[in-house]
Parts: structure tokens; C-alpha cells; sequence
């Protein structure tokens, strides 16, 4: 038993739902994470309460579970935050669910469940609609598409305060780099808003997100892949406008990544740091020095660690700042070696579901963070990279794909895991990363599978909110070609690192080009090849002149 809540927690399992079967009374399932305050404060003030922990324990099966542990369970169960209160038939099939509740809350809903369940048994519960839909409407890709989200961003716009939307406030990486090619002023007063509210100026790395529209209420856990998210898209902004205050939180974020955030045991990065004392923000930099360091979860996660890899690697492109790309590096050994095996990619480094053969899940989130990871290396650092990068777009190819885009997971599990979902925010960002696979292997196969993926959820694109910017930027990325340099010199030549710092960021370089002769570069984008470049400054010329 938990001494913290006094309620006899039951890992997620078959037995927890056997035995709710078998005593016919339903499961309370708390959704829960290490990072979430509102998750304590519940364990303190409503589970800790003997009357409402015998309640819990005598007419339910209470089950608790790390929502960064188990991502399917939470993706099936979220009841919009956490923690996540949900009342579950034995079957795995939701009754009712809630996120915080105190202990009033609480006990009416304990009594109502309670009741529900003597009256109607498991006819009162169903299964949520995203895992009863039938496939999202597939379309056409068309130039649409991106005028359509550059309408949603300038709609949805805050021109008092910054950023896109009323409340809360999050910073929307993806939204934030779709923008700076497209609407720069908008994207950049966005970027402000961002690092003037949610970096910690302190400590370095970003915050999670604003409960106001004018950013304040900031909810100060920091997770890894928000962070690792933010490092890219502040280098990127840092690329278009060459300021230094745009690569200032990106070096930040990245010192906060290498230390706070840095498991030396396992040689990668930790998942979290929750949030602290309330006021420990607010004081000053001698008092908080003393002050104690929050907590940090030191989970190692395969997902939210290809983010991070991405983001250093990015900033190092730009920069060639060492620290990211000696960690960079280090968590891409890490990434290679102990999670990866046969294309398919550990969740956790201590694998936390595996199949009936004793094998890590293959998740698609997982498998389309390490894919863009792999491309982003054998871009920037080592082109050996890519051998990897096939294996893991093959693997999810074999076992996810369904159709014409791709599951989150195997149909197998405890509860409604045996239901699959089919993620737009994965399959955005795998297709992407099949994009730039394409260009570098020069297997047309992947670009395909992307553009098969992207049509297959097209005809809803319409209605695609700017957190699914990446979307339009992957459908653009397609239609248009992307920007390609090709340059025949190992990567860290000068006229790799030339080739890095050029144009846009949605570019592809390509090291180690075998189709030109030694020491020179070429763009490229659609059917449109420029001249040969020997220098730098050559390459510029070339490029700027396909641009145009």
C-alpha cells in the first residue's frame, strides 16, 4: 500500500482487471505523472483521506499508472490532463471519468459510480470515440493545405500578447518554425512571448506552459521533449535572423538538458523536473541558489531523448557549439545501442511493455522521434547513422502500417490496448521524417509512404488546429520538393558546415554526396538544379540564385 495516499494501488495488468471481474466492482484508474503538482495535491488532500481510501479500496480495484510509462494507456484513458480519474467496467471500457477532484468531489463521485454500477453493471460503459471512429477522411494534397494553417495561425493569433489562442498559453514549437517561413513577424513576436515568459532565466530551459492569455499562471514542471523541441526551434530562429536573443534560450536550454536533466548513469537524458516549491521562482538568485533543487524523474525514454538529440544537433548545426554535440553524441550511443534493436525502438531503457514474446512494443511516437533523430545525425554528424535510420523505417513500415497510414501500436494488451488509434501528431511527424529519409538514401519508396500518410488524413485538414502545424509543413515539404544541398565533403568540412547555415530550416543536406566530384556542392528543389559551388561563398551564390 502507498503510505502517501493510503489506497492499495495495483499496477495496470490483467490481474488488477481479473480481480475487478471476478469481485464484479469496477476499476478506478489514476492516470498519474512525477511532473504533475495537481497530481500530489491530490494523493495529499484526497487520497491520503481514510474514510475515501477504505472507499476506494473496499468497492473498487484502484489501478495507478506513469502516464510517461505507459503512453497507450494514457493515450486511451486521458480525460483531458493530470491526473486523469476514470472508472472502468472490468472489461476496460470507460464508465465515467474526471481529472483533479477533491475530497467533496471525490466522494459524490465515488457514491455516483458506485450506484451506476449497481443499476446498470457494465451496459453504462463504452468506449471513447477516437477508438470507435472509423479512418479519418483521406484527400488530396494540394497548396491549400498550407495557405489553410497560415490562416488558422494569423486567425488564432494573440497580437496583445503573443503566441496563438486565448488559454492556457503553450509554446507550439512546431507552429513557431511553420511561421517563420511564412508570416516572420508573427512567428518572431511569438518567439518573444515565449522566451520572455516561459524560459527560466535562472536555471535555463523552458517551462511548460501558461494557464492565462497573458502568460501568466506559468505551470513550471519542464519536461524533456518540450525542451528538447524548443532548443531546435530557437536555433531555427536563430538561423533565419542570426540574433543572438534567439540563440540565447537555445544555449540555455541546452546547459539545463546537459545537467539538470542529464542521467550520467545511463549516458542520456532524464524525462522531467517537476516543479518545486511555489515561491522558490520568485526569489533571487543567491536565496535561489540554496533553495532546494526540484525534483527530476530520471526515466529514459526513447521518445522524448530522439527530441533532445534533434534539438542539439540542430543548435550545433548553426553553431558548433561542442557541449551539444558531445551530449548529442552520447544519447545517440545510448539511443543506438541500448534501445534499438531490429528497427524497433525500446519505449524505456528498462522496457516497461513488451509483447508475448518478451520484445519491446513497437510505438509509433517512439519510432518517428528515433527516425528523425537518425536523419538529423546522418545530416549533421555522421552518415553512417542512416544504416539505423532504415532499420527503424522499415520495422514500423512491417509491423504499424494499416492501410494508408500507420497505427500507434500493436492491437494487444490489457483493457482497450487490443484497440489500436491511429495518432495524427505520430503519423505527422513520421511522414516527416520519411520525407528527409528519402532524400538521403535516394529510396523514393519512403517519400511515397509519406505521401500516403499525409493523403490519408487530407480531407480533414481543413480543421487541423496549429498544433498540428508540422502537418502543412510536411504536405509543403512535398509538393514544392524540398531544398536540397548535396555536398561531396565528409561531414564538419567547411563546405558541409556552409551548406548547414544556409537558407531555410525545413532544408535537407546531404554529406558524403556520392554523385559529385570531391570538394563541390549543388542545390537542388523539384526539378531545378543549380551550378556547381567549390566555396562557401560559392554555395551561397548557387543557392540564393535557385531561390529566386
Amino acid at each position: 500500500m502507498d503510505d502517501t495516499t493510503r489506497v492499495e494501488w495495483r499496477e495496470w495488468g490483467q490481474a488488477a482487471f481479473d480481480d475487478a471481474a471476478a469481485a464484479d466492482v469496477p476499476v478506478l484508474l489514476s492516470l498519474t505523472a512525477t511532473w504533475c503538482d495537481h497530481c500530489h495535491e491530490m494523493d495529499e488532500e484526497t487520497y491520503a483521506e481514510p474514510r475515501i481510501a477504505a472507499n476506494v479500496n473496499d468497492s473498487f480495484v484502484p489501478v495507478r499508472v506513469d502516464v510517461d510509462r505507459h503512453p497507450r494507456v494514457r493515450d486511451r484513458y486521458n480525460m483531458g490532463g493530470f491526473p486523469s480519474t476514470v472508472f472502468l467496467a472490468p472489461d476496460g471500457t470507460v464508465l465515467t471519468g474526471a481529472g483533479y477532484l477533491g475530497p467533496d468531489g471525490m466522494r459524490q463521485v465515488l457514491d455516483s459510480v458506485r450506484t451506476m454500477w449497481q443499476t446498470k453493471g457494465s451496459g453504462a460503459a463504452r468506449v471513447p470515440r477516437p477508438l470507435r471512429e472509423d479512418n479519418p477522411p483521406a484527400g488530396e494534397l494540394t497548396p491549400d493545405i498550407e495557405s489553410a494553417m497560415l490562416g488558422q495561425l494569423t486567425e488564432t493569433y494573440d497580437e496583445t500578447a503573443g503566441g496563438w489562442g486565448q488559454s492556457p498559453k503553450f509554446p507550439l514549437p512546431d507552429a513557431l518554425e511553420f511561421a517563420l517561413k511564412r508570416d516572420r513577424e508573427m512567428a518572431l513576436r511569438s518567439y518573444d512571448a515565449v522566451g520572455a515568459n516561459l524560459l527560466d532565466e535562472y536555471d535555463g530551459g523552458f517551462y511548460r506552459f501558461a494557464t492565462d492569455r497573458d502568460w501568466s499562471g506559468v505551470q513550471r514542471e519542464k519536461l524533456l521533449d518540450s525542451n528538447g523541441a524548443l532548443v531546435r526551434a530557437f536555433a531555427n530562429a536563430y538561423l533565419h535572423t542570426g540574433r543572438d536573443e534567439y540563440r540565447e534560450p537555445a544555449e540555455r536550454t541546452v546547459e539545463f538538458l546537459t545537467t539538470t536533466l542529464w542521467n550520467a548513469d545511463a549516458d542520456a537524458f532524464a524525462n522531467s523536473q517537476a516543479p518545486g516549491e511555489d515561491d522558490a521562482h520568485s526569489l533571487d538568485a543567491t536565496d535561489r541558489a540554496a533553495a532546494d533543487e526540484p525534483s527530476v524523474d530520471r526515466g529514459v525514454f526513447a521518445g522524448p531523448n530522439g527530441l533532445a538529440i534533434e534539438g542539439l544537433l540542430t543548435y550545433y548545426a548553426y553553431t558548433d557549439d561542442e557541449r551539444a554535440r558531445r551530449y548529442a553524441e552520447r544519447a545517440l550511443a545510448t539511443l543506438r545501442g541500448d534501445l534499438l534493436a531490429d528497427g524497433v525502438v525500446a519505449h524505456a531503457r528498462e522496457a516497461v511493455e513488451r509483447d508475448d514474446d518478451g520484445e519491446p512494443v513497437c510505438l509509433l511516437a517512439n519510432q518517428a522521434r528515433a527516425l528523425a533523430a537518425l536523419t538529423t545525425a546522418a545530416s549533421t554528424l555522421e552518415t553512417d547513422a542512416l544504416e539505423d535510420a532504415t532499420a527503424v523505417a522499415e520495422a514500423t513500415i512491417d509491423r504499424l502500417h494499416d492501410e494508408d497510414s500507420f497505427l500507434d501500436g500493436p492491437a494487444a494488451g490489457v483493457g482497450l490496448l487490443d484497440r489500436s488509434l491511429r495518432p495524427l501528431d505520430s503519423n505527422v511527424a513520421f511522414a516527416d521524417a520519411l520525407i528527409e529519409l528519402a532524400v538521403l538514401t535516394g529510396d523514393d519508396r519512403y517519400r511515397e509512404f509519406a505521401r500516403e500518410t499525409l493523403e490519408a488524413f487530407a480531407g480533414a485538414s481543413d480543421r487541423f488546429g496549429v498544433q498540428i502545424a508540422r502537418y502543412a509543413t510536411a504536405v509543403s515539404r512535398l509538393l514544392e520538393g524540398s531544398l536540397v544541398i548535396r555536398v561531396a565533403a565528409a561531414p564538419g568540412a567547411d563546405l558541409h558546415r556552409a551548406a548547414l547555415r544556409l537558407a531555410d530550416h525545413e532544408k535537407i543536406v546531404v554529406p558524403d554526396a556520392d554523385a559529385l566530384e570531391p570538394g563541390t556542392a549543388r542545390a537542388e528543389q523539384g526539378d531545378r538544379v543549380s551550378a556547381i559551388a567549390e566555396t562557401p561563398a560559392e554555395l551561397s551564390e548557387r543557392v540564393q540564385a535557385l531561390l529566386d
